[in-house]
């Protein structure tokens, strides 16, 4: 079947990545061509880098066409951070405020001591 020709249906006859085409035998017995949609990429998280489990790769007009529930996962930053990221954040704002607390604690005492 690669050999066969076939007539492009588009009037833009370069071969880029945008253009590329399938040679695909009808139930008529006609060759016709196909023009396959560039596949989407995975999400990734803003942190880290990983793709996102739980959300598709869809091309970006693809997006608008699911719902809401499907573009996230429900936590917080749901559709833009990965559940260690959040973790790591949760941690680090946690370990902040024990820092502040310590730091005034040990103020206090030594104000108390003078």
């Amino acid at each position: 079947m690669p050999d066969k020709r076939v007539v492009l249906r588009r009037r833009h006859p370069y071969n880029t990545r945008s253009n590329r085409i399938r040679k695909v035998r009808t139930p008529g017995g006609k060759l016709v061509v196909q023009y396959p949609g560039k596949k989407g990429k995975q999400p990734r998280c803003g942190d880290t880098g990983k793709p996102l489990q739980g959300i598709p790769a869809l091309r970006p007009i693809e997006y608008s066409r699911i719902s809401k529930r499907q573009k996230k996962v429900n936590r917080a930053y749901g559709g833009n951070l990965c559940a260690q990221a959040v973790r790591d954040r949760i941690l680090r704002a946690f370990l902040i405020e024990e820092q502040k607390l310590v730091k005034k604690v040990l103020k206090a005492q030594k104000s108390s001591k003078k």
